[in-house]
């Protein structure tokens, strides 16, 4: 079965025996989100169309393709699904208004991840999108040496980088595995039973994670789950996700492994900050190209540009920023690289082992 037909199958599955919205959308009221789960959300009588707040049939990107709220494999009805936020503008205003959104608020030292993009010419969130966040939350930006090489793969060059690319001047800075590793349990993983973060990691009370959507070489696609598992990872937390947790060879370990060892990492990090509590999730789909920010040369994107989503539950975060892709006009060289990788896994792993859920409804924030 190719991987779209499984898609569609799967979404139809979770809403058999209820006039459940395939789709929906919503409105600008923000409400606090609920709790992530691993169970899919209930169908909803709703009807089609119709399971987002606000009534809206349809969705406008930022660039001005619209598509029908029905394309969106995994959107439900369901009020206590997780709640996923969408603006289709991205600019530095409306990020703050996405994170808003949530309703929630840090209790404490926030630490802000993102990537600080490997040079000459990656695609990483610019500090002129991100800094008035990052100065509202008073936050410190936290990242996490490369594995494989590059301008990103010592403490010295990867401090240079973040000043050479701007992210030095909108905040202070923590490569936190400069100092080695800590270890996180991973309860319930698929493939792991621990997970090596940055030492300096318990450093930070809260933590809000910006991502930048795009394909990526190795996991077919890369967003918030990869952020937390892979980008908190250590050097040598790195190497052990890419074994599958074997400790072998990083790049030539089995695929769906690989896949699931991200998942349990991820979960290991969402249940060291209160289970989902003092964590939350920003996605901006901007420069979808099939490369990750680890590429410092990527593909121009074949696609245009989508949105800005936030949510808690990083699963559903993902799963809505993956259906808005299958969804958009010229999403063919991204999809054809998440497929050619089994990128789904990553999703259909994290659900199952309880990170969050793949159902979701959405916010429009800009109705």
């Amino acid at each position: 079965m190719k991987r779209r037909d499984f898609l569609k199958f799967s979404a139809a599955a979770a809403l058999t025996g209820a006039a459940a919205a395939c789709g929906a959308s919503p409105a600008a009221g923000a409400s606090s989100a609920p709790t992530a789960s691993s169970a899919p959300a209930p169908a909803s009588s709703a009807a089609p169309g119709e399971a987002a707040s606000g009534g809206a049939l349809s969705l406008t990107t930022n660039e001005g393709d619209v598509f029908p709220l029905a394309d969106l494999e995994h959107l439900t009805g369901d009020a206590g699904a997780s709640a996923v936020y969408f603006t289709r503008e991205i600019s530095a205003a409306a990020l703050v208004r996405a994170y808003e959104a949530l309703g929630w608020a840090p209790a404490g030292r926030v630490a802000v991840k993102l990537s600080t993009g490997e040079p000459p010419a990656s695609n990483y969130l610019r500090p002129d999108l991100v800094g008035d966040l990052i100065r509202s939350l008073n936050g410190t930006i936290v990242e996490c040496n490369t594995a494989y090489g590059g301008a990103r793969s010592s403490t010295e060059s990867h401090y240079q980088v973040a000043r050479e690319h701007g992210f030095a001047g909108i905040a202070a800075v923590h490569i936190q595995d400069e100092n080695g590793s800590m270890t996180l349990p991973v309860e319930g993983g698929a493939r792991l039973r621990e997970n090596y973060v940055g030492a300096a990691f318990a450093d930070y009370d809260d933590y809000v994670v910006l991502s930048h959507f795009k394909g990526h070489a190795m996991a077919g696609y890369g967003g918030a789950i990869k952020n937390i598992s892979i980008g908190l990872g250590s050097r040598e937390g790195k190497q052990w996700i890419h074994s599958g947790g074997t400790g072998g060879n990083m790049w030539s370990g089995e695929q769906d492994a690989f896949l699931e060892a991200m998942g349990d990492a991820g979960k290991s990090v969402s249940d060291a900050l209160g289970h989902g509590a003092r964590i939350v999730y920003l996605n901006v789909m901007n420069r979808l190209s099939v490369d990750c920010d680890c590429d410092g040369n990527p593909a121009e994107p074949e696609m245009a540009d989508i949105g800005i989503l936030a949510s808690t539950d990083p699963v559903a975060l993902d799963q809505a920023c993956i259906d808005l892709v299958y969804a958009a006009p010229g999403h063919e060289a991204l999809t054809r690289r998440i497929e050619s990788r089994n990128g789904i896994h990553t999703l259909e792993n994290a659900a199952a082992i309880g990170l969050g859920s793949r159902s979701y409804r959405l916010e429009l924030l800009d109705v």
